[in-house]
């Protein structure tokens, strides 16, 4: 089968690299002449561990191309996937404009049967508009050509992408006909045959079900930031605490972790486009509203312990800022909660030395000169008042504090994910602060 798989951002060209490394002819198509460019050289527009390895075989296999131009592969693909970006509008509503722009496309350009994969995370009753926009288009060509919508959401975790998708917990697919089905079996009957799961239900479940699985996660994250504050006002450990509940089995241990809150691409994007989906529907989704503003207030959590250190006076301060991008193993920088604290800091008056094993080059983007610019992570810490740890990257978790200890003014450490151990810390000499502790 040949797929078209149009948007090749971090879901379009992990679908498309994936697909390809199963078997599958597969051509990313997207408008951005530059990243085509580049990735026809190799050159990957995101870092993702195993990605660039998978591309560059697929590529050299040709099963794996690229183009700027769904018409010229459009005619004998079995199925295209819109996998562009939907981002969150002012009122928080996920911006359809790119999606059915594709489709406006697939409708121009659509010569015989295909199946129309939404990968997009789009909020319900979206299909339908991507239904009704190649409509449209096959109407203005005065064409009546057979298509299917289907909704295939992406569950993939930065940083782990490819894992998920070669071996997914799960694999969810909203069809309404039979003739989409046969053809979505045999999309993914590589991962039937070694027993992985495909949910098949109505469209609007599948729509809906990316939302509310990203909105328990982010309840879950949110929840436990909220107990570890209150574990620091009533002198509980929220370490103890988070074991103690984690054992249940009715609740896990996952994404019980307390820090600095959630950011990335799709935690904030699809909390607020699901509030937005309530109101559109006169329901007011309070407990979102409340994880919402739970992870507003504790990206600024850092920040306040380091103010109160420092007695409201940070002018002159340097601070070592360790990890910027929103999680490990990723370059990604949106919703990043290093870059609430680092604005914080400089509108205080501190100066800020920042490191990064990956997202140096995406973070220059939006800090450019405002902060100095560490080559590893003892360069980070020469002449610094305090280290704030933000990002859990192993290249944090075991440093010699020895050295790190002789390079700084002030042994004092922030840790934002609860990485260190707070009695080796203090017997090494330094003054220690924790998330709930």
């Amino acid at each position: 089968m040949k797929v078209v798989i149009a948007g090749s951002g971090y879901v379009g060209l992990v679908t498309g690299a994936c697909l390809a490394d199963i078997g599958v002819d597969v051509c990313c198509v997207d408008v951005d002449q530059q990243k085509i460019d580049n990735l026809q050289k190799g050159i990957l527009p995101i870092f993702e561990p195993g990605l660039e390895d998978i591309v560059n075989r697929n590529v050299k296999s040709k099963r794996l191309h690229f183009s700027t131009s769904i018409a010229d592969h459009i005619k004998d693909a079995g199925a295209v996937f819109i996998a562009v970006g939907t981002p969150a509008g002012e009122d928080g509503s996920a911006d359809m404009q790119y999606v059915l722009s594709v489709a406006d496309s697939i409708g121009q350009h659509l010569e015989d049967y295909t199946v129309v994969v939404t990968k997009s995370t789009v909020p319900v009753g979206s299909s339908e508009k991507v239904r009704a926009t190649i409509n449209k288009a096959l109407e203005k060509r005065g064409q009546d050509i057979p298509f299917d919508v289907v909704s295939n959401p992406e569950f993939l975790k930065e940083g782990a992408a490819i894992k998920d998708f070669m071996s997914p917990d799960r694999i969810v697919v909203g069809i309404d006909s039979n003739r989409a089905r046969e053809t979505m079996d045999t999309l993914y009957k590589p991962f039937l045959l070694n027993g992985y799961r495909i949910l098949y239900m109505d469209i609007p479940s599948a729509e809906m079900t990316k939302y509310a699985a990203n909105a328990m996660l982010a309840t879950r994250i949110s929840f436990m930031n909220d107990i570890a504050n209150l574990c620091e006002k009533v002198g509980a450990n929220v370490s103890h605490v988070r074991a103690g509940i984690g054992t249940d089995p009715r609740i896990g241990r996952k994404f019980l972790y307390p820090g600095v809150g959630y950011g990335g691409s799709c935690f904030p994007k699809d909390v607020k486009a699901l509030l937005r989906t309530g109101k559109d529907h006169q329901y007011p989704l309070r407990l979102l509203e409340a994880v919402e503003a739970v992870n507003d207030a504790q990206k600024k959590v850092l920040f306040d312990k380091i103010n109160r250190h420092y007695d409201q006076s940070l002018e002159g301060k340097t601070i070592a800022v360790w990890g910027l991008a929103f999680k490990p193993n990723t370059d990604d920088m949106r919703e990043a909660p290093a870059l609430v604290l680092i604005e914080a800091l400089l509108a205080s008056g501190a100066k800020v030395q920042v490191y990064d094993p990956e997202a140096m080059k995406e973070a220059r983007k939006v800090l450019s000169d405002k902060v100095k610019w560490a080559e590893d992570v003892y360069d980070s810490v020469k002449g610094a008042d305090a280290i704030a740890l933000i990002t859990e990257w192993n290249a944090f978790r075991l440093p010699n504090w020895n050295q790190i200890k002789s390079l700084m003014q002030t042994p004092v450490v922030f840790d934002g994910r609860n990485i260190y151990d707070d009695v080796q810390l203090t017997k090494a000499g330094f003054i220690y602060y924790g998330i709930g502790q």
